[in-house]
């Protein structure tokens, strides 16, 4: 994507539905809609969700953190470029991940390098 103007507004679309995701995740595990209801058969449901909502917001938080550092890195004129070797990241991965910051080698290392 060459257009510097389409891709920010790419970027900030799809920051902004992350951050919608995030904030609907938020209300429901705060039960800002409304307490645990007293069926126990429902109370049981509600706690499986919470359990998995528990597991989501970190992961939506993090990819949404993703997508500041990329409109900052774009709107500095870095967008595409790895921010760890600083060769150029294929354009196919940013098709797939345009929240990418780091090439397909260097995340692949970082990756392998993370403890189990």
């Amino acid at each position: 994507m060459s257009n510097q103007k389409e891709l920010l507004t790419l970027l900030r679309a799809r920051r902004e539905e992350l951050a919608e995701r995030v904030s609907r995740i938020h209300r429901d595990r705060t039960r800002e809609d409304g307490p645990v209801q007293q069926d126990f058969a429902e109370q049981a449901q509600e706690r499986e969700n919470d359990e998995v909502l528990d597991r989501l917001e970190p992961v939506a938080e993090a990819e949404l953190a993703q997508f500041d550092r990329a409109i900052a890195r774009a709107e500095a004129g870095e967008y595409g470029v790895c921010e760890i070797c600083g060769e150029g990241i294929d354009a196919r991965r940013l098709a797939l991940l345009p929240q990418a910051t780091t090439c397909a080698s260097c995340a692949s290392r970082a990756e392998q390098s993370r403890p189990a």
